[in-house]
């Protein structure tokens, strides 16, 4: 019974690759064998406590040609050979390849096991489609706290000063980037102190496009996750974000323009309140739309720049909303009133 071992160890593999995760052939068989023989073998194994599901069958050399079932070796006469009932070119993944990539290759198969060969077919080990599918969801699961700068090594047990060492550091990039937003505030100073109301409205715009931005970014990580983001569906995808945004950011700066409208005829505002809607609205729409494309051409570039694409993408989508909506909003208001 020929075993093939791999010629290095797994952990010489890269990260997230089907080799990280691959375990050792124990139930490998000759074409040869008969029944009856593979399935002492077989006995013998699960009194050792030993798990696996299929058997694999390879040549001389290592190289797989067949699968069989624990059903279809005790249905078979005990003389017939393994290589008259085996299923022949069984599918198989390369070490190399990368979680993802396997995962989206064997969805539809459903295999408790999956034979993992090189190049040549030549039989290394076996992995658990149980292990695939639990390594991706903890990658998937990481992504929410590498977005706002948490490890995906971080767990709840983390000691809270290996905690922190993970984490204040985008919190200092969140301080340089929001003081950058602040800055744009500060500098349309003289507009807010001459026209009060629109201090009211700014957290509201800011806010709303955030949350229409944050939204475009969920489902561009989600797309990259599935492998849907191609290189030629990115400006696709773009534009239909573009479009949502700037249809979301209209309804809502209709509503939020009747809100500006009502709030400044109480307050007696200098300026004309239709004006003044007319403004908030604008602002509210374009503040949308370009948040939407942000939130997918961040993670596009930060890809591109071989980073992670949930490394802190809220923190630099927070920072491009801030100083976008309140820059527009303030800009406008200076423009058509002062």
């Amino acid at each position: 019974m020929p075993q093939s071992e791999s010629p290095t160890s797994t952990e010489d593999y890269p990260e997230l690759s089907v080799g990280r995760l691959m375990e050792p052939p124990v139930a490998v068989f000759l074409p040869t064998l008969t029944a009856g023989e593979a399935t002492e073998i077989v006995r013998d194994l699960a009194n050792q406590s030993v798990r696996f599901t299929y058997g694999h069958v390879v040549d001389g050399t290592g190289i797989l040609v067949g699968v069989i079932t624990m059903r279809d070796l005790l249905l078979q006469s005990k003389s017939a050979p393994l290589e008259d009932f085996m299923l022949r070119n069984p599918f198989s993944l390369r070490p190399e390849t990368s979680v993802m990539d396997a995962m989206k290759s064997t969805v539809n198969k459903h295999f408790p096991t999956y034979p993992v060969c090189d190049a040549s077919r030549q039989l290394l080990g076996v992995v658990r489609g149980s292990d695939l599918f639990e390594k991706q969801a903890f990658e998937i699961s990481a992504q929410a706290g590498s977005m706002v700068g948490v490890d995906k090594e971080e767990h709840i047990a983390t000691p809270w000063l290996r905690s922190f060492k993970f984490r204040h550091p985008w919190l200092l990039v969140n301080l340089a980037t929001a003081a950058l937003a602040a800055s744009v505030v500060g500098s349309f100073q003289d507009s807010i102190d001459k026209i009060i109301v629109l201090a009211v409205f700014l957290p509201l715009i800011a806010g709303q496009s955030g949350n229409t931005g944050c939204q475009s970014l969920a489902v561009a990580l989600r797309g990259m996750t599935l492998g849907e983001m191609k290189s030629g569906h990115v400006w696709s995808f773009a534009w239909k974000e573009t479009v949502l945004g700037a249809m979301n950011g209209f309804v809502v700066g209709v509503l939020a323009g009747v809100g500006m409208y009502i709030f400044a005829g109480q307050q007696n505002a200098a300026e004309p309140p239709l004006v003044l809607a007319i403004i908030v609205c604008t602002a509210m729409t374009v503040a949308c739309t370009c948040s939407s494309i942000a939130g997918v051409l961040v993670p596009v570039i930060l890809r591109r720049c071989g980073a992670d694409p949930a490394v802190a993408s809220a923190i630099f989508l927070t920072t491009l909303n801030d100083v976008i909506s309140m820059g527009c909003f303030l800009g406008l208001a200076t423009f058509w009133l002062l």
